[in-house]
């Protein structure tokens, strides 16, 4: 006889429904969820959940702790960020001499490495974001050296790896990229875009064993996060960044893959339509378990700090005046609207990388002609970054039915914003930036992602900034304080958003029926001010039921 009892039961405790107002009066939000299996199979209050406690029962005291669904990463790249994390990580760096003595220890530490990579690095860190190669030659003279920086843009090398790939004062720019050159016009030792390949890719890879250990590692870190899935933006080969694709094969079929996860296939932007064949073959090739390969990563643009992001009008230079630099436009917006429409026509979703108000408005306009040539399918786009959005552009997100897929730990005031972003968009440009309060109004679903490694994965981090529209631990000025969102709708496009990006519809809600992803917040976060939201930790994590994480005190 099939037991009635659950296995698992959470009880005293909020729980974070779509259906109650967690912000409301307590005695209207339940308080015991009841799981067997895999799913939710109660939702209510310890009443309700009292006859399916047996003796084989888990039960777990909530002790007035928020229980909710678990969060969803719709923009995040685990395999390099748990490589960089065994690597040079300079990530913890602020200054150029914390920089440099970062890896000084790492390249002392590490006398049998022949290359010296990692990454992360803060473009404030130096003047005008462009470090030079004469300080790193200071510190490792003998050995080849390759560090992207922390938004994985731009990379800066020493004289040793330009010398082995060749890159002289005669080497040209490739056309998706730039070597930044002194006024002589030598190499200094900064790549940007897709000049980074240039040496990125003669520096060693990880093999299979360190790729499985860095998905492994992360995924670990990603779960004590409270995120039950993600999303990987980038699952294909780009600037010297290793193919996580064989990573996840492996670890789907091996029953590592604790995580749901959709993987975003690379779009070649040197290539056209003739790619989509191949792309085919790959999802159908890779989806295995939890692993599903059903969307295409189109990057349309650049970063505004290297002057790449794609805008409408002119960069400004330091003076205020129009520069003849738009940025750039890495997929030819004149083919763009043909490529989606063909992708969407085949079941693949579009995942944006747009971040310029140019780049924006070419991806609606895919969006749109897809939509035009093959009627309201259920591909779901999104557009991930949304740095500049125009005005004119807010509503289509709802009427095309786009995702606005933020990563908000970027709104706020900090020196790359303030020092190398704001002075050359203007006032009225840097009005438009993340404007996730007018995307909200306008009825957009909202979805949210890390980017990790370019910033913290932590997704309570990049919920105390769209709450807040500050760093944690600064208190102020605000950025932009008519963006910022409330607490509800921050946790929704974490959990439910960006479940709905994921094709994950059992997931991202706490209702019975749906699967039994959920995490258990150290407290309430709706019982502190928004300016603690920073301040809650993850106690427990559970995919499917079963536990992933649990902290030391949970």
């Amino acid at each position: 006889m099939h037991s009635r009892h659950a296995d698992l039961v959470l009880t005293g405790g909020p729980v974070l429904t779509p259906a109650a107002d967690a912000s409301g009066p307590d005695d209207r939000r339940p308080t015991a969820v009841a799981v067997s299996g895999d799913r939710i199979t109660a939702v209510g209050h310890p009443d309700d959940v009292r006859d399916l406690i047996g003796p084989k029962t888990e039960v777990v005291d909530l002790a007035g702790r928020l229980l909710m669904p678990g969060f969803q990463d719709a923009h995040v790249h685990p395999v390099p960020a748990g490589l960089e994390l065994t690597q040079c990580d300079l990530t913890g760096t602020s200054t150029a001499d914390d920089t440099l003595a970062a890896v000084r220890a790492y390249a002392t530490a590490h006398p049998d490495r022949e290359w010296i990579t990692g990454g992360g690095w803060s473009m404030e860190a130096f003047e005008g974001g462009t470090p030079t190669k004469e300080p790193l030659d200071a510190v490792v003279p003998d050995r080849p050296v390759y560090l992207p920086n922390r938004d994985h843009h731009g990379a800066w090398a020493n004289s040793r790896a330009l010398q082995l790939a060749g890159i002289t004062r005669d080497t040209p720019d490739p056309a998706d990229g730039r070597i930044e050159r002194d006024a002589s016009g030598e190499p200094t030792g900064m790549l940007q875009e897709g000049a980074m390949q240039l040496v990125g890719r003669i520096a060693p890879s990880a093999g299979p064993a360190d790729r499985l250990a860095a998905l492994l590692h992360a995924q670990r870190h990603l779960h004590a996060l409270g995120i039950t899935a993600w999303q990987d933006a980038l699952v294909g080969d780009f600037l010297g960044m290793d193919d996580p694709s064989a990573t996840y094969r492996a670890a789907a079929r091996d029953g590592l893959l604790t995580a749901r996860v959709v993987g975003a296939l690379w779009w070649d932007r040197e290539r056209g339509a003739e790619q989509i064949p191949g792309l085919v073959e790959r999802r159908e090739a890779l989806t295995h378990g939890r692993f599903r390969a059903g969307t295409v990563k189109l990057m349309l643009d650049g970063v505004a700090e290297n002057g790449t992001a794609a805008l409408l009008d002119p960069y400004l230079d330091r003076c205020g005046c129009a520069t003849a630099n738009r940025g750039t436009s890495f997929v030819d917006p004149a083919r763009l609207g043909a490529y989606v429409t063909e992708l969407d026509a085949l079941g693949f979703q579009a995942h944006f990388h747009a971040l310029g108000d140019r780049a924006v408005r070419d991806a609606l306009d895919a969006v749109e002609a897809a939509r035009a040539a093959n009627g309201r399918t259920d591909t779901r786009p999104h557009l991930a970054h949304l740095q500049v959005v125009h005005p004119d552009d807010v509503p289509r997100f709802r009427g095309l039915g786009a995702t606005a897929n933020m990563q908000p730990l970027w709104a706020a005031h900090e020196p790359q914003m303030d020092e190398l972003t704001i002075p050359f968009l203007g006032p009225e440009r840097t009005a438009w930036q993340y404007p996730f309060g007018a995307l909200l109004r306008s009825g957009a679903t909202l979805a949210a992602g890390s980017d990790w490694p370019v910033s913290s994965p932590d997704p309570l981090q990049g919920i105390h900034v769209a709450v807040n529209r500050v760093l944690p631990g600064e208190s102020g000025p605000v950025f932009l304080p008519g963006e910022r969102i409330g607490l509800t709708a921050a946790l929704t496009a974490y959990t439910a958003g960006s479940a709905y990006v994921n094709h994950l519809d059992d997931t991202g809600a706490v209702r019975t029926g749906a699967l039994a992803d959920l995490i258990v917040l150290d407290r309430d976060p709706y019982a502190g001010p928004p300016e603690a939201i920073a301040e809650t930790r993850v106690a427990l994590t559970y995919v499917g039921g079963e536990r992933v994480h649990a902290a030391p005190d949970a």
